[in-house]
């Protein structure tokens, strides 16, 4: 998930010199634990696409949201961090105008994607809680696919400014990859990247807390009662019983039958009550799984919040009140490539919080070193 990093550094850092400011350790340093971040990136999130498309648990299709999510990871990986370090190791921008108008919209558009794509799953959850059954009945592949797209296309236009606004004023002794330097811009970019999905997906969040608080709490009041009346029926039984014995007289055939139906009477409300009791069972292991897997999916987007929040708010502050407000250059490169770290993280969510991704990811890297030998 990445957004403008070092395109917008380059704005706020424009009067740094061509040359490298880095000693040849530290270049060879931070090419090392970067080169490390791209590759995990990519490994990582391969593994999510390669566990949802095989897995049998991760089949429903809301995990195709992962997927798509998981893609614009891989793309930041290999289409936006190794030109963000070799721009940020070099000092000036090597690669040609043409790849820096498409480096800087496709930047742009990867994080806004993730964003985008959070917000989705967010109102996806909220529709499952509150119209569970008329929504998941609606929740099909197909359906699921439109809504990436539909997502890819909001991206799109959100992340479209860049490409009629780029500052293409560098000279060609010092070639710098820039973004329009405009307050408007600047304002633009972080309210429809990051501050606006951010406001919808706590409200939607707050909101799915509060309808899961509500139902099970509803839901252990439900098994209090279907408890209480199969009880009173099972103690019934055995008093029936006696008060039919004491009135029959001397025929044993009219007392088998009569216990036969007691006997009866008594399987048809045990069977009753394992039926009630296993279907509400079978509510409260699908509740369970529902809670668990929102909870992972407010992980993702909290830390998502927590990676990108010092980036964007320093940087709107810079559009607001410029050098006023302009924070140290090497405080604002740590809040931004904390920003392309939160590309790894996400497969590293999935393996502590949920079982199974854990299983499916462990199965695919069992049968990779099994073939490797």
């Amino acid at each position: 998930m990445s957004q403008g990093g070092q395109c917008y550094t380059s704005v706020i850092s424009s009067n740094s010199t061509s040359g490298s400011q880095y000693t040849q350790l530290a270049i060879w340093g931070l090419a090392g634990l970067v080169s490390f971040l791209i590759l995990f990136t990519i490994v990582g999130n391969v593994l999510v696409v390669i566990a949802v498309l095989t897995s049998r648990a991760l089949k429903p299709p809301q995990n195709l949201f992962l997927v798509s999510l998981a893609s614009a990871d891989i793309l930041v990986a290999t289409l936006v961090m190794p030109f963000s370090l070799a721009n940020e190791l070099m000092g000036y921008w090597f690669f040609g105008k043409i790849w820096c108008d498409i480096y800087l919209a496709l930047d742009v558009l990867f994080c806004t994607s993730s964003i985008v794509h959070l917000c989705a799953i967010s109102l996806d959850r909220y529709w499952s809680v509150t119209q569970a059954v008329e929504y998941n009945l609606k929740r099909t592949p197909k359906r699921v696919k439109g809504m990436i797209v539909v997502v890819w296309l909001i991206s799109a236009v959100i992340s479209f400014p860049p490409l009629i606004s780029m500052d293409r004023s560098s000279s060609e002794a010092s070639p710098q990859c820039i973004l329009n330097d405009e307050t408007w811009y600047i304002l633009y970019s972080s309210i429809g990247s990051f501050f606006s999905p951010c406001v919808i997906m706590i409200l939607v969040y707050i909101r799915i807390y509060q309808v899961a608080k509500t139902r099970t709490r509803t839901m252990s009041e439900k098994k209090r009662d279907v408890d209480s009346p199969m009880e009173n029926g099972m103690d019934q039984a055995e008093p029936d019983q006696e008060h039919e014995n004491g009135r029959k007289s001397s025929s044993a055939s009219k007392y088998s039958s009569r216990k036969s139906r007691a006997s009866s009477k008594s399987m048809e409300l045990f069977s009753s009550r394992r039926k009630r009791q296993n279907t509400v069972n079978r509510k409260k292991v699908s509740a369970a799984r529902e809670k668990r897997f929102t909870f992972v999916l407010a992980v993702v987007m909290g830390v998502f919040v927590v990676c990108w929040f010092p980036f964007f708010f320093s940087y709107s502050l810079y559009g607001i009140c410029r050098e006023v407000c302009k924070i140290p250059d090497t405080l604002f490169k740590f809040f931004f490539w904390i920003g392309y770290c939160n590309s790894s993280l996400n497969p590293v969510i999935y393996t502590i919080f949920n079982q199974d991704f854990r299983r499916a990811f462990q199965k695919i890297l069992c049968k990779s070193w099994k073939r490797s030998f």
